[in-house]
């Protein structure tokens, strides 16, 4: 008798821990349901990037507000974890790796230059976590095997081919180049000997030169023996300044005209030279999708929170698109808000046959609705391609007024 009370106990005891087990496995589960969705911002708040970061990092942040505002994405309130890469890559890995060990987080947002992206590439990809970014070199596209990089901004291929077709409009013959030995730099000249051959041209001079040199007159020299009519850069702002100024002490070669991206041909450019040095220079950048309402409700927000105009930063509506393009991922996966059952929802928010939506909240709202939604972002109409890739299109500034001016629109 003794016996058969003492089994049923033990019976009792062990179902009671089946059951404590159990009820501790499911809230768990909706503990992970509800819990925070972290996001690491990758910024270059210092470096070459110093113009951008700042305000790519405001601009995650401004979007994860507007999430929130809306009740979160399936439930989910964002939280952004922030790391500065110093515009390094070696300070980039040092940084991410915080945000994936210490702060947790679920995705990264926001790396910039091409050199960056590509050092951090595998360690979110080892991770299994999702890597956003607004760099340029296509090795970006093709080492993506995992299909876990998302790229906000024009490839160095397309840079190049807004290049090539602005060197012809304005009837150059003979191009050289100049590039910076990095993916980024590398990858715009690269993409222009490309898009210029490929149509039948030569190009008369390549240069590749090292970053953080006191001079590069001996590179310089090389280009200008070529007897170019335009030279095409593959620059930051540092070592353009640098090449810009000695080129213009040098008297040589006056009448050259420079086609140079606009991260290096800006505002700070000229602050650092003047505008009579930078009196032949092209500058090429992508542009925001600024007649779309989703731009001028981003404009308003960024303005207000930075005291600066959204234009004179393209990637800050990069990176705000990042975070509303994921929140309205989270929204469609419901109720599965894993990061592979996310990440794996992109392409369905912008759905070409989708309606229209300008804003988390309005996305939200149709897609719990039902319907299909295509979300036309703030920095562009965000139609991913087979590597997650979008294609922006291009502004053609000159000096005018003291200022670069947009003079013209690049698109294909």
């Amino acid at each position: 008798m003794a016996g058969r009370i003492e089994a049923r106990m033990r019976r009792a005891v062990t179902a009671g821990v089946s059951l404590a087990v159990m009820s501790l496995a499911l809230g768990g589960a909706a503990q992970a349901e509800t819990a925070p969705f972290r996001i690491g911002a990758l910024n270059p708040v210092t470096g070459a990037g110093s113009p951008y970061g700042p305000g790519m990092q405001k601009a995650i942040i401004l979007a994860a507000d507007e999430v929130n505002a809306a009740g979160g994405a399936c439930g989910r309130k964002l939280e952004v974890s922030a790391e500065d890469t110093q515009t390094s890559p070696e300070a980039a890995v040092l940084a991410v790796k915080k945000l994936i060990e210490v702060n947790k987080v679920d995705a990264v947002m926001g790396t910039w230059s091409s050199g960056i992206t590509l050092a951090v590439m595998p360690i979110t990809t080892q991770a299994g976590l999702p890597l956003l970014n607004t760099s340029g070199a296509p090795a970006i596209s093709t080492e993506d095997k995992a299909d876990l990089v998302w790229r906000f901004q024009a490839t160095n291929d397309r840079f190049g081919q807004a290049f090539a077709k602005i060197a012809t409009e304005r009837g150059f013959k003979r191009p050289a180049t100049m590039a910076y030995n990095n993916a980024s730099g590398i990858g715009n000249t690269e993409g222009f000997t490309k898009a210029w051959t490929a149509a039948g041209g030569e190009v008369v001079s390549s240069v590749v030169y090292e970053p953080k040199r006191p001079s590069y007159r001996s590179e310089l020299q090389q280009i200008l023996a070529a007897n170019p009519d335009v030279i095409v850069m593959g620059s930051y702002l540092q070592d353009t300044t640098v090449i810009l100024r000695e080129w213009y002490q040098s008297g040589q070669s006056p009448d050259v005209k420079w086609i140079i991206p606009g991260w290096a041909a800006n505002q700070q450019l000229i602050d650092a030279l003047g505008p009579d040095v930078l009196a032949n220079v092209i500058a090429v950048d992508s542009i925001s999708n600024e007649s779309a309402p989703s731009y001028a409700h981003f404009e308003a927000a960024y303005k207000k929170t930075m005291g600066a105009d959204a234009p004179a930063n393209v990637y800050a509506a990069m990176t705000y698109d990042m975070v509303i393009a994921w929140g309205l991922a989270m929204q469609q996966a419901c109720p599965d808000t894993t990061i592979a059952a996310v990440n794996g929802s992109i392409r369905a928010i912008d759905a070409a046959d989708g309606a229209p939506v300008y804003t988390f909240a309005e996305g939200k709202a149709a897609i719990e609705a039902g319907r299909k939604v295509n979300y036309e972002g703030a920095s562009s109409r965000l139609s991913f391609d087979q590597y997650g890739d979008v294609t922006p299109d291009f502004s053609l500034s000159e000096i005018d007024g003291g200022a670069f001016v947009r003079k013209g629109v690049v698109s294909f």
